[in-house]
């Protein structure tokens, strides 16, 4: 499961690490070490390009950094808000739900952040406690993701759509299953090309969980319960911390599909 994550690298800096286009036009939010659904994020997808009647050209490929809402809305919802409860996509339902069917297809995005955060019940009826997990090296962990596009029934001609997105989960594997039971989908570089190809619209291939190698690399460190509300959004959250006896900001459900939201 993946209910918040940091992004805080520029799409500058971003479209240099994934070889794109920076495609964003401004609407990058800024450094936010705390997104949470439903807040617009950058996603990296490859398409075919168009030309000025719009057909797609078969035989190139542009790889760019988009802007998309946290939150999967499908194209047939009759209102946005079903996206605030579709942050999460469950790897072993994309081809049958029909929610996530058609992205699952040919709409498949990275979502690049500084690392995600899981939180563990520290022991029976304890509180819950927050990790946050990370590469070394200031690298980016590319989180698998879906989109796609909607636009009200009633909608003017030409009115531009929402685009949105989920994050693609599995189950936990390494040492990740210490802290929680479900882990985003992270997919190490050699694994882009093949994630992002929208040609190729039988994804099942693409779901095996990171090599052990790679699971091996990753950070795991307890951090503030700050991270636990939405309204706190500073690097501060990610400093490893052992010693905070006070709540501080929300409780969130482990049990839940979904943590809370804005």
């Amino acid at each position: 499961m993946c209910g918040r994550y940091s992004q805080a690298k520029d799409p500058a800096t971003l479209a240099e690490e994934f070889d794109a286009v920076d495609a964003t036009d401004g609407a990058w939010p800024g450094p936010d070490h705390n997104v949470a659904p439903t807040t617009t994020v950058i996603a990296v997808v490859d398409r075919h390009p168009r030309d000025a009647h719009g057909t797609p050209d078969p035989q190139r490929l542009e790889r760019s950094l988009r802007p998309m809402r946290w939150g999967l809305v499908p194209g047939w919802a009759d209102d946005p808000k079903v996206g605030n409860r579709m942050i999460n996509a469950r790897a072993d339902s994309l081809t049958s739900k029909p929610a996530f069917r058609r992205a699952a297809k040919g709409r498949r995005c990275l979502l690049p952040a500084d690392g995600w955060f899981e939180w563990q019940r520290d022991g029976p009826g304890g509180r819950k406690v927050p990790y946050f997990i990370t590469l070394p090296g200031g690298r980016s962990i590319a989180l698998a993701g879906l989109w796609e596009t909607w636009r009200p029934k009633d909608a003017p001609k030409g009115t531009s759509p929402l685009i949105s997105t989920t994050v693609v989960t599995v189950d936990a594997a390494g040492p990740l299953t210490a802290i929680h039971h479900r882990m985003p989908l992270v997919l190490p570089a050699e694994r882009w090309k093949a994630w992002l190809d929208p040609d190729n619209d039988d994804p099942t291939g693409l779901l095996e969980p990171p090599p052990p190698e790679f699971l091996s690399s990753l950070e795991l460190r307890q951090v503030s319960r700050k991270v636990n509300s939405v309204e706190n959004h500073g690097p501060e959250l990610l400093t490893e911390t052992h010693d905070e006896p006070e709540q501080v900001g929300l409780d969130l459900d482990l049990d839940a599909d979904v943590p809370a939201t804005q």
